[in-house]
């Protein structure tokens, strides 16, 4: 980690015999909540708080949600502004790291793109602001104090409504030129293939996320090839699919080509960018024997020989904590 700065030290002085403890605020944008949280210098999440940013179909906008409840969040917990070092955000879609910016959204949340994120926070609190992608701030996170601690090279994968992910490469989180490089959801895998929300046909998300994932089932279901009463209450999602596998031949052959589908893209991404470690994110990360022991053994029987040396592929390990905790390693390093 860079040399803190001399703000960040003098809040380390020993003021009437107390020393006072670093803190940060780190701000977790999502498509259905927002995530605040008070962190240490150390990654350690003191308090943290959720709310729902979608409540009336995005009708109002998320900055003026996460605005207010931020302003709510520093209130009931006695933070001011002299309290803190800084605020790192982490925000869905492609953001513009120096504009603090959202420059696409993949057509997923209305009012969203053109968002000046570290604007509206500016207007609220008038320290250090930093806003980095989600997906890149949960790379950091893992890097910093997770799973990919001590890699030079990683890659994170989050697996949920979509795909995405963030590329540490020589020990730095590769941003590209406009801030959006690590979009690997929508990275091709199929020609002509499915048309996606960002306007392209055969995107990875459309085949490897959990979304895919419950269409393929719900296909079945609809075909008579599976019955939906093997899903308990007839609800289809991740939790329920996972929930049945064993339990159905038809599903577990389904479970295994939409594995598959995720080790296409792994594997192209893994012989770009050669990493140590790929660590896989999202609620679905948790099932290491349904999911991650056989996406790993389809992966290294895939990739070229030298790749698959020493390469660690597992589950992410800071769950919904790793965006604040990523956004605010980011600010530590580049707040200003």
């Amino acid at each position: 980690m860079q040399i803190l700065s001399l703000r960040h030290k003098v809040c380390r002085l020993l003021r009437k015999g107390v020393l006072i403890k670093v803190n940060y605020i780190g701000v977790d944008i999502g498509g259905t909540q927002v995530k605040i949280g008070i962190i240490d210098e150390k990654g350690t999440v003191r308090k943290a708080s959720a709310y729902d940013v979608a409540f009336d179909g995005y009708a109002t906008p998320i900055i003026d949600t996460v605005v207010t409840k931020l302003t709510y969040f520093m209130k009931e917990n006695g933070v001011k502004d002299s309290d803190l070092l800084g605020m790192g955000i982490s925000a869905t879609g492609q953001i513009d790291v120096n504009a603090g910016k959202v420059i696409g959204a993949a057509g997923h949340i209305k009012n969203w793109e053109g968002c000046c994120i570290k604007d509206h926070i500016k207007r609220i609190y008038s320290g250090p602001v930093t806003v980095m992608n989600d997906a890149n701030c949960a790379a950091l996170a893992e890097q910093w104090i997770g799973g990919a601690k001590g890699a030079s090279d990683a890659v994170v994968i989050t697996i949920g409504t979509g795909v995405g992910g963030g590329i540490i490469a020589n020990s730095e989180i590769i941003c590209g030129a406009g801030g959006g490089a690590g979009e690997l959801g929508h990275i091709q895998i199929r020609n002509n293939g499915k048309r996606c929300s960002c306007g392209n046909t055969g995107c990875y998300e459309q085949y490897a996320s959990v979304t895919a994932l419950v269409q393929m089932v719900k296909r079945a279901c609809k075909t008579g090839k599976l019955k939906s009463s093997l899903f308990g209450d007839g609800v289809i999602n991740g939790r329920t699919i996972f929930n049945a596998a064993g339990k159905d031949s038809c599903l577990d052959k389904i479970l295994d080509q939409w594995i598959g589908y995720v080790a296409d893209g792994m594997v192209g991404i893994i012989h770009i960018f050669n990493p140590q470690v790929v660590l896989i994110g999202g609620g679905v990360s948790a099932q290491k024997e349904r999911f991650i022991d056989p996406l790993r053994t389809k992966v290294v029987n895939r990739i070229m020989p030298a790749y698959a040396q020493g390469l660690k592929l597992d589950a992410a390990t800071l769950g919904n904590d790793a965006g604040m905790v990523g956004a605010v390693y980011y600010c530590m390093k580049h707040g200003k």
